[in-house]
């Protein structure tokens, strides 16, 4: 952990650097001091008490809603200053070399050195900034609740011929500690049950740390309707208390991650714990597979071996497996064959850019190489939920909040 002395040097001096450039710009702009004055009294305000809350982060609670809401504040504050700071620092470089040609090629020396700054370059940094800015209010507004409903259709030419046009909706990271509209949560479990499925597959993340976070929920979530074939769950990282600090208190952490599990069967689902299930359809039967959490960087609990005992590699089976890193690691080329893996935990970072047919980007792309949709590899497929609830960040920017239908048919592999 980095001591908090050096983190509040650093945090000051950063954020010192950008106020100074966003400063600088702003006054190519407004020529009323009273106003640049206002301007700084208030930055100032904002900057210390995002540092105060920042140091008194407390490791054994975790983040808690205002916390993330800080780290809202942060990014909506300094990455526009951040993007108006590059553009300001690019005209910088311009004006110094400007300022030594005509310095070295000028016989008045009395002009001054640096050019001054020019007012377009101000106003098109301003309106590039202004992008961020906007894009973060719509998505701590409305983004975070923009739930979007997903369909799929994927073709096995090995799918048992009973469950040809079987649906699966499936839902993901719920990250219940970050909800604080209830309205929009009973919206979102309406929208679930409106989804005409035969069963539904929640790929973990319950809660973001503790299991009183879903406490108030769980008569909302009890809502989700029965399904003809079942409700089934896996745990996801965050599920295991892994990201707060217990003092060496292994009995709470514990007694916590007991609570946890339980709440799965609160709620009405099946918790798979390295284990499979049969599910049977007249008289053909598919293997649902369920292993704890395996991340590449994250808890390691899932055993693929031991979930898939008795399963043989021409049976029919779907794999819920919380991070997408363990079908990049140890699935897509397992010797069993695991025709669907269903994940989550990306959120897509919650920040990204999707026009479907165009454009599918966000920072997850550059640490998962499966972090949103639908891949495929020799047939086998991956999906990638984009999340249910939000963390970290209280907010969705172009990455909304899934509930995902996926419907098997029998047929061809359709790339």
């Amino acid at each position: 952990m980095i001591p908090r002395l050096t983190f509040t040097i650093v945090f000051l001096i950063l954020c010192s650097l950008l106020e100074v450039y966003t400063y600088q710009s702003l006054k190519t702009l407004i020529r009323s001091n009273w106003v640049l004055n206002l301007y700084k009294i208030i930055s100032f305000i904002l900057m210390v008490y995002i540092l105060y809350r920042f140091t008194k982060f407390d490791r054994t609670q975790g983040q808690t809603r205002y916390d993330m809401y800080t780290a809202g504040l942060f990014l909506l504050i300094y990455v526009p200053k951040f993007i108006l700071t590059l553009t300001m620092f690019g005209e910088d470089i311009f004006r110094f070399f400007a300022g030594a040609f005509y310095h070295f090629s000028s016989s008045d020396k009395a002009v001054s050195f640096l050019p001054s700054r020019r007012k377009f370059v101000s106003q098109i940094g301003l309106g590039i900034a202004a992008i961020p800015f906007l894009s973060l209010i719509y998505g701590i507004t409305v983004g975070r609740y923009n739930y979007k409903v997903i369909k799929q259709t994927l073709f096995y030419p090995d799918l048992p011929d009973a469950f040809d046009g079987f649906k699966i909706t499936q839902i993901s990271d719920v990250h219940s500690g970050s909800f604080d509209n209830p309205d929009k949560i009973n919206y979102a479990i309406d929208l679930v049950n409106e989804q005409e499925a035969d069963i539904i597959l929640f790929t973990g993340d319950i809660v973001n740390t503790f299991a009183r976070e879903m406490h108030p929920w769980i008569d909302t979530f009890k809502k989700i309707k029965k399904y003809e074939f079942g409700k089934y769950s896996v745990l996801g990282n965050h599920d295991y208390g892994e990201y707060v600090e217990w003092n060496n208190d292994f009995e709470s952490k514990e007694k916590n991650f007991n609570e946890i599990k339980n709440l799965y069967k609160e709620i009405g689902f099946n918790l798979l714990l390295n284990e499979n299930v049969k599910i049977k359809k007249g008289n053909d039967e598919i293997a649902l597979v369920g292993v704890e959490n395996w991340g590449y960087k994250f808890k390691q609990a899932g055993d693929l071996n031991k979930a898939s005992e008795n399963l043989k590699k021409e049976d029919f089976k779907i794999l819920m497996s919380h991070d997408p890193s363990h079908w990049e690691m140890e699935v897509k080329n397992h010797p069993k064959n695991f025709h669907l893996t269903l994940s989550g935990h990306t959120h897509g970072m919650q920040f990204g850019i999707e026009i479907p047919g165009f454009i599918k980007w966000s920072l997850a792309q550059y640490m998962y190489k499966q972090w949103a949709g639908l891949y495929q590899n020799m047939g086998r497929y991956i999906y990638v939920n984009r999340g249910f609830g939000f963390h970290a960040f209280p907010g969705r920017v172009g990455i909304m909040p899934e509930i995902t239908v996926i419907e098997l048919k029998k047929g061809n592999f359709v790339v």
